[in-house]
């Protein structure tokens, strides 16, 4: 059994389902911010399902009460700008942007996919974590928010100049960005930015609809199918896109259940 501390003090962990985990950002008296506590119990989470990949096969992440997450905690920059973090751009750049950032390489290193399911605003960091993960579900109330440009950063932020563009194209991206505007729940389902929109009520059943279904598959399946989608997003070519599906598919049908599993086309060939 994973060892999940109980000491948490921004996130709770659950197994609502066998190898389905559900995370929950818990700092709900500040929408869910992501301040530095919360990076640190993220990466004990990630290196925990990291080793328990056949335990847990699916991680779905929400946020308690009304949002996903605001983003960094701001009071934390209030707080801290005295401090060395604040010095020079290098020592910004290690303590603040280089930490922040880490969270979105945990998300995409670990071998489970990666369901987030937004029940209210995902803006800033929040927004960079919605988009990070596999798979995007909505409650009518949620809203995504590049809101970096607002307060006088730059719109490329945490991966958001990387995913936005692969998720909506180009150009609906060029103008979220720049404009730091609200998408709503159903322009994001329209744009592909989310896969669906369910009531609220609703919300975390509507992604435990899709991590069902994944738990089904085998973990080594899942794992290399997430690796194969972080690489062959960048493929310099076609070529080297299926080299890295033709190792995955090898090594899988020798160490998968391929011959057990086909047996059922053979039966239905039959009937």
């Amino acid at each position: 059994v994973m060892n999940i501390p109980d000491t948490w003090k921004t996130l709770t962990f659950e197994e609502p389902e066998p190898a389905i985990g559900l995370v929950t950002l818990n700092r709900s008296a500040q929408l869910n911010a992501i301040n530095v506590e919360m990076l640190a119990e993220l990466d004990q989470l990630f290196q925990a399902l990291s080793h328990y990949e056949s335990s847990f096969k699916v991680l779905i992440i929400t946020g308690a009460g009304n949002a996903y997450s605001a983003g960094a905690d701001l009071n934390d920059a209030v707080i801290h700008k005295d401090t060395d973090a604040f010095k020079d751009p290098e020592l910004f750049l290690k303590f603040v942007q280089e930490r922040y950032s880490s969270l979105i390489f945990g998300m995409r290193r670990i071998p489970q996919p990666i369901i987030s399911a937004v029940n209210g605003p995902a803006a800033g960091g929040g927004f960079a974590m919605a988009l990070a993960s596999d798979i995007r579900v909505a409650s009518p109330e949620a809203y995504f928010v590049a809101s970096f440009i607002n307060i006088g950063l730059s719109g490329g932020e945490l991966g958001c100049s990387y995913f936005l563009p692969r998720l909506v194209g180009l150009a609906r991206a060029s103008e979220v960005l720049y404009t730091g505007r609200k998408v709503r729940a159903e322009e994001a389902e329209r744009m592909g930015l989310v896969n669906s929109v369910v009531p609220r009520e609703e919300l975390i059943e509507g992604a435990l609809s899709y991590a069902r279904m994944m738990a089904a598959k085998s973990s080594g399946a899942l794992k290399l199918t997430k690796g194969a989608l972080n690489q062959n997003i960048d493929a310099p070519s076609l070529e080297a896109a299926v080299n890295v599906e033709n190792r995955n598919q090898s090594i899988m049908v020798f160490s998968g259940e391929f011959f057990k599993l086909i047996q059922s086309f053979f039966k239905g060939s039959d009937a």
